[in-house]
C-alpha cells in the first residue's frame, strides 16, 4: 500500500509546524515537520516532537513508521511496506496509540538505533499521524469516510555521510506561473542536500534582486531544480527581464561553490 502526500506550492520554504483536518473529526498539529540529525554506528539517538489535539472533542491518534519516495514535483510517496535498505527496524516509538483531550498536548519520544556494522549512508523515514477513526465527510449526494494523517519526516546522517553536489545550468524554467533563473544540482553523495545561499543579481533592465535558491531536499543519486527566486525590499515576487545577471555563493552542508552567471 502506497500513502501519497502531495505537498501544495511545493517550492517555498516549509514552516515550523505541520497541521491538518479532514473535518471536525481529525484536527492534529506536528511540531516540528521534519528532524535531521547525526547518528554514529552503534549509538541510540532519542527525539522528541509535539503532537496537539486542535479540536475541542478528545481524539485518538494512531503512530507508525512508513518509508518514502519524493515525487518529481516533491509529492511525499509514503510506503507502508519495507523499501530495500530501510532503516525503519532501527526505529523504536513511544507507543502506537496515543488518546488526547480536546486542546491536549503530548511530548512524544521516538529513537533510532544505528547498528555497530552500519555503513556511511542516510536513515530517512517518515512517521504517520493517524486518526484512530475515519471521520465521515458529508456532501449533499454522499457521506464518504476519511482518514486524517500528518507525515513527519526524519533524516539520520549516519557516520560521515556527506553529498556530494554537482551544479549544471544556467537556465530559465517557470515557478507558479513566472520565469526564474534555474540550476540542475545532482547529489552522487551519500546523503541528501539542500541548497542555500547569499545570491544577487541584475536583470536586462538594469533591476537589481536578491535571489533566494529553492531549499528543498536532492536525495543521494537525484537530480533536481534548484530554482532562484527574485526579490526586492518592495517586491516579494517581481517579473524579471532576461537576461538576468546573478553572482554569489550557494552552499550546503559544510561546502559552498561560488555563482557567477548569466540567465538567457
Amino acid at each position: 500500500m502506497r500513502v501519497i502526500l502531495i505537498v501544495l506550492s511545493s517550492l517555498v520554504a516549509m514552516t515550523l509546524s505541520l497541521a491538518a483536518r479532514a473535518d471536525a473529526g481529525f484536527a492534529a498539529l506536528v511540531s516540528p515537520p521534519r528532524f535531521e540529525f547525526n547518528g554514529k554506528p552503534g549509538a541510540t539517538v532519542r527525539q522528541v516532537f509535539e503532537l496537539s489535539n486542535r479540536s475541542a472533542a478528545p481524539s485518538r491518534f494512531k503512530v507508525r513508521t512508513a518509508d518514502f519516495t519524493l515525487a518529481a514535483d516533491y509529492g511525499v510517496i509514503f510506503h507502508d511496506e519495507l523499501t530495500p535498505g530501510s532503516c525503519r527496524p532501527w526505529v523504536a516509538l513511544e507507543r502506537s496509540l496515543v488518546a488526547l483531550p480536546g486542546g491536549g498536548t503530548i511530548r512524544f519520544r521516538f529513537e533510532v538505533t544505528v547498528p555497530a556494522d552500519a555503513p556511511p549512508g542516510e536513515c530517512r523515514f517518515g512517521i504517520l499521524i493517524e486518526g484512530d477513526e475515519p471521520s465521515v465527510t458529508r456532501t449533499p449526494a454522499m457521506q464518504l469516510p476519511v482518514v486524517g494523517r500528518i507525515g513527519l519526516i526524519v533524516y539520520v546522517r549516519v557516520g560521515d555521510a556527506q553529498p556530494r553536489i554537482e551544479v549544471f545550468g544556467p537556465g530559465i524554467a517557470n515557478l507558479n506561473g513566472a520565469q526564474v533563473p534555474v540550476l540542475r544540482v545532482h547529489n552522487s553523495g551519500e546523503a541528501h542536500a539542500r541548497i542555500s545561499g547569499f545570491l544577487t543579481g541584475t536583470d536586462a533592465k538594469g533591476n537589481k534582486y536578491d535571489f533566494t535558491p529553492t531549499d528543498l531536499p536532492i536525495l543521494p543519486g537525484e537530480e533536481r531544480p534548484v530554482f532562484l527566486v527574485p526579490s526586492t525590499p518592495d517586491e516579494e515576487h517581481p517579473s524579471l527581464a532576461f537576461p538576468v545577471s546573478i553572482q554569489g555563493t550557494l552552499e550546503w552542508a559544510d561546502q559552498k561553490t561560488e555563482l557567477n552567471e548569466t540567465f538567457k
